[in-house]
C-alpha cells in the first residue's frame, strides 16, 4: 500500500508531503511543505495535480548544468517564485557521480557515504540552502524543493530543516527513507539501470539499487560530517546557513501548528 505522503503521478518521482511529524511545540504542519525529483518530463496531467498545490516557491537545488539539460516543465498558470543557483551544486547528481568508473555495490555503497559527507562543504549547495531556509521563513505560503532525483540533496534540506523544527531524529531518517517506497519506484530503477549500463559501464541489479535508492547510512555520514566540522546541527545551521534564533522561531511560526 502506497504511503498517503506521495500523490499518485505518472511522471514526476517520488513527490510526496514531507509534514505531518512531531515538532517542537506541535506538528509540522502538512499541505505546505512539498519534495520531489525534477520535473522535466512532467506529463501535463501531473502538472495539473502540481498545480492543484498552489505553490509560492520552489527550490530547484540542481546546477546550472543539470538545469540545462533536464529544464522543468511548469503549469502555463504558474506564478510563483523559482530559485536556483547559477554555478553548480555538485559535479553530477549525487548518485550519477558515484556511479563513474566500474564499481559494485559495495563500491557505489562506500561512494555515496563519501559524496554526503562532502556536500556539506559544497558552497553551492550550502548557498541554495541558505535560500531554501530564507524562503520558507518568509511563509508565503507552500514551497516544493527538488533536485534531481529528489533524494540526495533535497533528503539533506529535508532533514535540517525537519532538525531546525524539532522533528526527532528517527522521525526525519524515517521520511528520509520514504524514498525506497516511491510509487513506479521499481521502474525507475530498470530505467536507472539502463543509463547507468550505458553511460558508465554494465551495472548489475544490486549496485543500481544502492545508487538509486537512499540508506540510512547515507544520510548518516552528512549527519556526522556536520557534526564533526561545526560542532553540531544546529551551530551548522547558525554559522554556515543563516538559521540563526529569530529565523528558527519563524520557520516555526510558519511551519508548525499546536
Amino acid at each position: 500500500m502506497t504511503d498517503p505522503r506521495f500523490l499518485p503521478l505518472s511522471t514526476i518521482h517520488n513527490l510526496r508531503d514531507y509534514g505531518g511529524y512531531a515538532a517542537a511545540g506541535g506538528t509540522v504542519r502538512r499541505g505546505m511543505l512539498w519534495r520531489s525529483g525534477h520535473h522535466a518530463d512532467a506529463s501535463d496531467g501531473d502538472l495539473e495535480v502540481v498545480a492543484e498545490l498552489d505553490l509560492a516557491t520552489v527550490i530547484d537545488l540542481r546546477g546550472k548544468g543539470e538545469r540545462d539539460r533536464h529544464s522543468c516543465r511548469r503549469d502555463p498558470a504558474f506564478d510563483g517564485e523559482v530559485l536556483a543557483y547559477d554555478g553548480e551544486t555538485a559535479g553530477l547528481a549525487p548518485h550519477l557521480e558515484a556511479a563513474e568508473g566500474d564499481i559494485d555495490a559495495q563500491g557505489a555503497r562506500a561512494a555515496m557515504i563519501t559524496l554526503y559527507g562532502a556536500l556539506p562543504d559544497r558552497e553551492g549547495l550550502n548557498t541554495m540552502l541558505r535560500r531554501y531556509f530564507a524562503a520558507l521563513s518568509e511563509g508565503k505560503g507552500a514551497s516544493l524543493v527538488h533536485c534531481a532525483a529528489g533524494k540526495d540533496r533535497t533528503g539533506i534540506a529535508v532533514d535540517l530543516l525537519h532538525h531546525a523544527l524539532g522533528v526527532h531524529p528517527d522521525d526525519a531518517m524515517a521520511d528520509y527513507l520514504l524514498t525506497n517506497e516511491a510509487p513506479r519506484n521499481e521502474q525507475r530503477i530498470a530505467d536507472g539501470m539502463a543509463l547507468l549500463g550505458k553511460k558508465y559501464g554494465a551495472k548489475d541489479e544490486e549496485t543500481a539499487r544502492v545508487l538509486m535508492g537512499v540508506e540510512p547510512a547515507f544520510l548518516q555520514a552528512a549527519r556526522d560530517a556536520v557534526t564533526q566540522r561545526f560542532g553540531s546541527a544546529d551551530a551548522y545551521l547558525e554559522r554556515q546557513l543563516g538559521v540563526d534564533a529569530a529565523m528558527r522561531e519563524a520557520l516555526r511560526l510558519h511551519l508548525v501548528e499546536g
